[in-house]
């Protein structure tokens, strides 16, 4: 039995440097710690209730997701022209938006996604991300069709990271473009 350790092959690319590529890391993990501090801040100055259940590892709202749900979901904010969304109808246009949008304001968004916390998640045909439905008993928006709805929908990753969360409930041709 051989129970020699064996030493790792040293890398032979010419251009990697290491002292430069070990200072860029920790400067990543630097900044990374940093902007994670920033994000958990910027929750904390939200007016909703019991926050911190935003930020555990089970189910956690990162800046990044709360930006895209608000670009792609919340009517007063149009959405990037590089997001693909469509901005709501106007009154007498025919024309229906791709995704559905909340019509309460940004503190009762993020409340709803954190009580959606609390459901049972579903897993999201031909996806390996998890969906939980919650009914808010109020009319939190409307769907891509127009109609009102009271329920909302956050899409995480098995981890527990929000993907993104809208009012509604997916629609069967949404399911496979996550």
């Amino acid at each position: 039995m051989d129970n020699a350790v064996t030493t790792p092959v040293q890398n032979t690319n010419p251009h990697f440097n290491e002292t430069q590529w070990l200072q860029a890391l920790f400067l990543l993990a630097e900044a990374q710690g940093w902007l994670q501090h920033l994000q958990e801040a910027l929750i904390w100055q939200l007016p909703v209730k019991r926050r911190k259940k935003l930020l555990r590892q089970g189910w956690y709202l990162s800046a990044k997701a709360l930006a895209h749900i608000l670009e792609r979901h919340y009517c007063t904010v149009p959405p990037h022209p590089l997001a693909g969304g469509q901005v709501p109808p106007e009154d007498g246009d025919t024309q229906v938006p791709l995704a559905g949008r909340f019509t309460i304001p940004i503190p009762q968004i993020v409340a709803c996604i954190k009580e959606a916390g609390t459901q049972q998640p579903i897993a999201v045909p031909r996806s390996r991300h998890l969906q939980r439905v919650w009914d808010a008993g109020m009319p939190v928006g409307y769907d891509p069709a127009g109609n009102t709805v009271t329920t909302i929908t956050v899409i995480s990753s098995t981890s527990g990271e929000i993907i993104t969360a809208f009012p509604g409930t997916m629609q069967p041709q949404h399911e496979q473009d996550l």
